[in-house]
């Protein structure tokens, strides 16, 4: 299979998997949304509605699949997005931790860019 295509099942798979397991303990009046844009190589989580009176529009993970690797933008797991890619098969060369700062990049494990 592609890696590029490969790449885009993998992402969609394990945010699918989050948001179902986010269904299981719902908030009224809140959706779970898998946002893909395969085309552009955007993938986000979305959490979108209202607790109560308050306004949720609450992104807790956004990829963006950049020069065949995976850019991390914002992940507000528990675990990390790059640990679930790892486990998926991803090489850590694949993987740019992007909500770092780009000086910050070469002191983890990841790909600086």
């Amino acid at each position: 299979m592609d890696k590029l295509v490969n790449y885009r099942e993998i992402i969609k798979r394990i945010l699918n998997e989050y948001i179902e397991l986010d269904k299981r303990q719902p908030t009224a009046g809140v959706e779970y949304l898998l946002i893909a844009d395969d085309e552009r190589g955007h993938y986000m989580w979305l959490n979108l509605g209202w607790a109560g009176n308050k306004r949720l529009n609450a992104e807790t993970v956004y990829v963006r699949l950049r020069d065949g690797k995976f850019w991390i933008e914002t992940d507000w797991t528990e675990k990390g997005i790059a640990a679930d890619l790892l486990e998926a098969g991803v090489p850590k060369e694949d993987i740019v931790l992007a909500f770092q700062h780009p000086d910050m990049r070469p002191f983890t494990d990841f790909a600086a860019a």
